[in-house]
């Protein structure tokens, strides 16, 4: 046999043995927690905050939200707690309120400070058109703020109305209202 010829055979035999080898050897494989990252760790966390199952996997914008509704709960929860309480003219509770003290006790209790009347919690609020759950009604007259209350949904309000009714929850009698949300 020719030594070309000898040296193809050779190959022949050899190319489908070193097929076979590398289809038995355990090679390490790639993983992905084998991949060097480039990002810095900030980056890093920004980028996998939603993978944080002691969060469970909640973005901030999540996080917000429901930290919004707890506090809207506890809103809602608080000013139910003062139904049936007497209304008093300038009382802020926690036994006897008036509309503006009612509010005030309310969301001082959830740890916002608000003004003392309700024409100043209407200059400390954020004025909204839709209103949601907790934010505050104020009711106009002549271009003036002459009462306010706790928005409960379904244009229903939480109130300290007026002497001998007690804190309650009512219908919006008028149109004459703008809607402000503590910020």
């Amino acid at each position: 046999m020719s030594t070309i010829a000898s040296r193809a055979a050779a190959r022949l035999l050899v190319v489908p043995l070193l097929a076979a080898a590398c289809l038995f050897t355990s090679a390490p494989q790639a993983h992905a927690d084998d991949v060097v990252s480039t990002l810095t760790p900030a980056e890093q966390n920004k980028d996998h905050a939603a993978d944080d199952p002691a969060d469970g996997g909640k973005s901030k914008k999540e996080k917000a939200e429901e930290r919004a509704e707890k506090r809207i709960d506890k809103v809602m929860a608080t000013v139910r707690s003062r139904a049936g309480k007497p209304y008093a003219y300038g009382a802020a509770g926690p036994n006897a309120f008036d509309c503006s003290g009612l509010v005030q006790w309310v969301y001082r209790h959830v740890g916002e400070n608000l003004p003392r009347t309700s024409s100043a919690q209407a200059g400390a609020t954020q004025r909204v058109r839709s209103p949601q759950v907790g934010d505050l009604v104020f009711f106009t007259s002549g271009g003036r703020v002459y009462h306010v209350g706790i928005y409960a949904g379904a244009r229903m309000i939480w109130h300290a109305s007026r002497p001998g009714v007690p804190v309650r929850k009512d219908r919006i009698w008028t149109g004459s209202v703008f809607y402000g949300r503590v910020r």
